[in-house]
């Protein structure tokens, strides 16, 4: 099968001359490609001195070459990316499913930060935090005007230090201040319930490192609660992905052993690969994570939720089991990001994130800049998509890769959408400015009994009606070059 690719997700030069002369050696070695071409590189060396030079303040080399590095991958898809030493510990944390705060998954609402959960044995869950409970201000600063991720930095801290959070609890019509002792949290990113008699619903929210221990742990305490489950729903909507090991896991919870969970493609002969729902190909350290599944799990209906937000890891489950007719995919057609990203550390903390291959289904098709098109389209809401057209896709990031599958085509009736949503945000906030108490359209929480499109996919395990989209339709089918 030769060596897998992997992705660890989802790195001081010395002499500028030395560190290239460096890499140029570890390229020919590797992979016997010609040497790095001697003018570039002495147009560089030359640009370089200039600024050292005749720039108006003094500059650092050390950020000069840095910014080069940081500039030279980012430039070749919105996904390659270089880590410096804090974005590098970042991005480990948000794999590992990892980091020091508080404990608490949140969303911006009104300039204030909603609490969307407590993570289960947090401090914030210890300390008596509320669903719905808003943060009005971070030890002396205040929430209003913070972004969610300035907002999430005060949060996070260094181990055993405290933050205070003051909280507005709307039910109870009462402000208060709350002291908590940052600690390493472990995320949930699996949730599980039954939501009716012989009915589960699993939510996954990204694919970390201990995304398929916990996800065989809630299946196996459903099973404990009802051994007689009469269909399942794996929600996958707004899950931006992560870790392919992770996916190709969940995909075999489900699958006949050892039949194709996705294929990848790329320069490097380990890019060339196929994954198959087999335990050599999921299990880190050798035996086999999904072992303890019950066995019925392999035949259960299922339903596989996904909206635009889905992406990456997600959009390999809900391919592969489209592909091999084990689930109905309902929902939204997918983001589109079929690119696999591998991790070349630099050195003991710094590296770079390098797109070195294209996902494809078990069918062949490539999900790059198209995504997975659902069984059944189905819309938000009742009433149909709020601001769906207005989250953005790959094939809107500026410099996204090709399917490799053939040209791009516009889609003509999206941009009406995202027109007509526009204009319904625009009157929305005009009528909030001239009724204040009028609150914005908000779509409920997934799981919840509001959830339309988990109401929809209960429908269908069932054999009742399904309320099918009348506006969604699949995005134009690429125009395959001459």
């Amino acid at each position: 099968m030769g060596q897998k690719l992997k992705i660890a997700g989802w790195i001081s030069v010395g002499v500028f001359a030395g560190a290239l002369t460096t890499v140029s050696l570890q390229t020919v070695a590797r992979s016997g490609m010609t040497p790095l071409p001697l003018e570039e590189i002495q147009q560089l060396s030359a640009v370089f001195g200039l600024i050292k030079t005749d720039y108006v303040d003094t500059v650092d080399d050390r950020k000069l070459i840095t910014d080069a590095i940081s500039g030279m991958v980012s430039s070749l898809d919105p996904h390659s990316q270089y880590f410096d030493k804090k974005t590098f510990k970042e991005f480990r944390e948000g794999t590992s499913g990892r980091f020091v705060g508080v404990g608490i998954e949140i969303t911006q609402e009104d300039g204030l930060i909603r609490i969307v959960s407590p993570i289960e044995g947090s401090p914030a869950d210890r300390a008596g935090l509320k669903t719905n409970d808003l943060i009005t201000k971070i030890d002396d600063t205040a929430v209003k005007g913070l972004s969610l991720n300035d907002a999430v930095k005060r949060m996070r801290g260094e181990p055993n230090t405290k933050v205070t959070l003051t909280i507005l609890r709307k039910d109870e019509s009462r402000t208060f201040p709350v002291t908590i002792t940052r600690e390493e949290i472990k995320t949930q990113s699996v949730k599980a319930k039954m939501i009716e008699p012989g009915y589960a619903w699993v939510r996954l929210s990204q694919f970390q490192e201990r995304t398929v221990d916990d996800f065989v742990r809630k299946v196996d305490e459903l099973y404990k609660q009802d051994p007689r489950i009469k269909g399942m729903v794996l929600d996958l909507r707004n899950d931006p992905g992560g870790l392919l090991d992770a996916a190709v896991a969940i995909s075999a919870a489900f699958l006949p052993e050892n039949v194709t969970v996705v294929t990848t493609n790329g320069q490097l002969p380990e890019s060339k690969s196929t994954f198959r729902a087999t335990p050599e190909d999921y299990a880190r350290r050798g035996s086999d994570p999904l072992r303890s599944l019950p066995a019925a799990l392999k035949k259960l209906p299922l339903v596989v939720l996904v909206n635009e937000g889905s992406a990456s890891a997600s959009e390999i489950v809900a391919g592969a089991l489209q592909d091999h007719k084990r689930a109905t995919i309902m929902g939204a057609q997918t983001f589109g990001k079929g690119s696999v990203q591998t991790v070349r550390p630099l050195g003991p903390d710094t590296g770079i994130k390098l797109t070195t291959a294209r996902y494809y289904t078990p069918s062949g098709n490539s999900i790059q800049a198209k995504g997975i098109v659902p069984d059944v389209m189905v819309d938000e809401t009742e009433e149909g998509d709020l601001f769906a057209s207005l989250r953005p896709r790959e094939a809107d990031l500026e410099k996204h890769l090709s399917s490799g599958q053939g040209a791009e085509v516009k889609d003509v009736a999206r941009e009406k959408a995202r027109e007509e949503a526009m204009k319904r945000l625009e009157a929305e906030s005009k009528d909030k400015d001239k009724d204040q108490t009028k609150k914005p359209q908000r779509l409920p929480e997934f799981g919840s009994e509001k959830d339309f499109q988990l109401n929809q996919a209960l429908n269908q395990l069932k054999g009742q009606k399904v309320m099918v989209s009348q506006t969604k339709t699949e995005r134009p089918e690429a125009k395959k070059e001459d």
